[in-house]
This record gives C-alpha cells, sequence and structure tokens, in this order.
C-alpha cells in the first residue's frame, strides 16, 4: 500500500479531485489523506464518498502552534506553512509506514509507485524543479519543488520532516528574503545537510511548464508519469490561463485539454451536491489596463501567450 497526502481548499477542489481521480485510475494499490483547508470543502467532500480516502479537517489537525502563526500568514502562505505539518500528522497519527505528499494541481498518466520505489533504502525523496535554462528560478524559488516528496517513518526522516516544520513555522512566506522563499529554498541543502536523501531520477515524474520544453512526450519510450498543471488559470469571462512557459501544441493537446474536460466534468457532477458554490477559484478579471494589449502582444512574440477560449480547450 503505498500511501499519499494532500492539502487543498473548495477554490482548488476540482483540481484535487482530478489529482485523486487520475491517481485511482493509475493505481489499486493506495490510500490518500485529504486535508480539507475550510468547511465547505470538507463538508462537500464527505459526501461523496471516495474510495480509499480519509477526508481531515482544519479542525482535527491544526495544533497551538499553528494555529498562533496562521493570523500572520496569507491563505497560500499558511498552506506552504502546513505542507511539512501534514505529512508528520499524517505518518504519526495512522502509523504509516511511509508518506508522500502530492500537490493537488499534479495529475498522474501512469502509476507514481515507481517513482517512490527509486529511493530504495533512502529515507526521502525529493524532486528537481529541472527548469529549462530560459525559466530558470533555482535562485529565488528553489532547486527542488514541493510538489512530490516521500518521507518514511524512520529516524532520518522524521527529523528531516521535524527540522522543516520547524524552519515553516519560523517563517514561511511568498517571497524571497534572506535565502528563504516558502517552503521551498529549505530544501536546497538537504542531501548535503542530511542523511538518507534521495533526489529523483526518473524524468517522466515532475513533468510542468517550467521544464516540458525539454521532452518530447509523443515518444512511446518517454513514460509520463505525472504533469504539474501550475499556474492553470480560470476565468470568469471564460477564458483559460496556461501560464507563462512555452507550449507546443502537442503538450495542449495531450496534457491541457484532457485536464480542461475532466475539471469540466468534475464541475458537472459537483452541481448534484451544490449548484451555488464555485469549487474551480474562477479569478475575476481586472478591470482594463492600457498596457494589456502590449502585454499580450510582448508574450505572443516570446510564444508565451497561453491564453484560451474555453471551448478551445475543450475542443
Amino acid at each position: 500500500m503505498y500511501n499519499y497526502c494532500t492539502l487543498f481548499d473548495s477554490n482548488y477542489l476540482t483540481r484535487g479531485l482530478a489529482m485523486y481521480e487520475s491517481l485511482k485510475k493509475c493505481s489499486d494499490d493506495f490510500y490518500l489523506y485529504i486535508f480539507a483547508f475550510d468547511d465547505r470543502s470538507y463538508d462537500l467532500l464527505n459526501k461523496l464518498n471516495l474510495k480509499n480516502t480519509t477526508i481531515i479537517s482544519l479542525s482535527e489537525f491544526e495544533d497551538d502552534e499553528l494555529l498562533a502563526i496562521k493570523g500572520s500568514r496569507t491563505p497560500v502562505e499558511y498552506c506552504w506553512t502546513c505542507t511539512p505539518s501534514i505529512i508528520k500528522y499524517s505518518i504519526e497519527k495512522y502509523n504509516l509506514p511511509s508518506c508522500t505528499y502530492l500537490d493537488a494541481d499534479l495529475y498522474f498518466f501512469s502509476n507514481p509507485s515507481i517513482l517512490i520505489e527509486e529511493m530504495k533504502d533512502k529515507s526521502v525523496l525529493i524532486t528537481e524543479h529541472r527548469y529549462t535554462p530560459e525559466y530558470d528560478m533555482s535562485t529565488k524559488s528553489g532547486v527542488y519543488c514541493v510538489q512530490f516528496m516521500t518521507f518514511k517513518n524512520d529516524n532520518n526522516a522524521m527529523k528531516i520532516l521535524n527540522w522543516w516544520r520547524d524552519a515553516c513555522n519560523d517563517w514561511c512566506y511568498a517571497r524571497f528574503e534572506d535565502g528563504k522563499f516558502g517552503d521551498q529554498k529549505y530544501l536546497d541543502d538537504w542531501i548535503t545537510r542530511f542523511d538518507g536523501v534521495h533526489v529523483l531520477q526518473n524524468l517522466g515524474g515532475g513533468v510542468a511548464p517550467w521544464n516540458v520544453q525539454q521532452y518530447d512526450l509523443s515518444k512511446k519510450e518517454f513514460n509520463l508519469i505525472f504533469y504539474h498543471f501550475h499556474s492553470y488559470k480560470i476565468y470568469d469571462n471564460d477564458r483559460i490561463e496556461l501560464g507563462f512557459c512555452k507550449l507546443d501544441k502537442y503538450d495542449i493537446d495531450i496534457l491541457y485539454k484532457p485536464y480542461t474536460r475532466h475539471l469540466k466534468k468534475i464541475t458537472e457532477e459537483l452541481t448534484k451536491f451544490d449548484d451555488k458554490n464555485d469549487y474551480n477559484g474562477v479569478v475575476k478579471r481586472k478591470f482594463f489596463y492600457w498596457k494589456d494589449p502590449w502585454r499580450m502582444v510582448k508574450r505572443k512574440i516570446l510564444g508565451n501567450f497561453n491564453e484560451y477560449k474555453t471551448k478551445e480547450l475543450l475542443g
């Protein structure tokens, strides 16, 4: 059995469900602990009766230390702060031999167990951003991405996990400051600071907008394990933004179009339980700014204007 944990609120619920359903499709030997970061997501997730899951509310999970710092963090910063804590909670509360953290906007195309097995006798698994040079944000955002991380229930892993939790509780903000950024820059020196840390080598794990330019996904020998749909935004004017990195037509056809259709299907299914609230985190368009057309032209010239009408991605 492979144990996973994730966190999201009602604004990310359709993405979280898409991740869960893709994991379920690719693996029949998994269990997912979902930390619902608001009451609306907790209530709806319980109504869905998802197989192989445990839904955990904030009131169950939050301890005094987290509650004391919650007011000083934005919702996003607080989610980042809590990442090591939900892994620690899952391992200790349910006595798990190991637990793999998953970002809610991941989507699986093959069984991720192959990635976990790669670590063998190591205690912790981390994944690199593997930035395409023109998008390299390693200096500010970190060499490694908090997206898919495994911690075993052993002395090495728990030492690292407790250190990371303390660091995030002390400082975890959406800005670069004194060599820190969110929960992520802390990972930069783990392979030298700690024992038992393995860096994922399988290129099929960790494909994302910032590195997909390096791979030909059309080749049968490339086994895509998961894709990270970072910066995927749904706007209230019936348009969808895919981020600011170059994406070719094949990437959009085999990644973004199926993902968009899956989110739409989930959204329609959720209306059976709640037809009033938004579970996609729809972004309201700001008022028109005179520089917008020039920015659009610049992005089109650079080849990274990735905004589409919804119907274009549903086709």
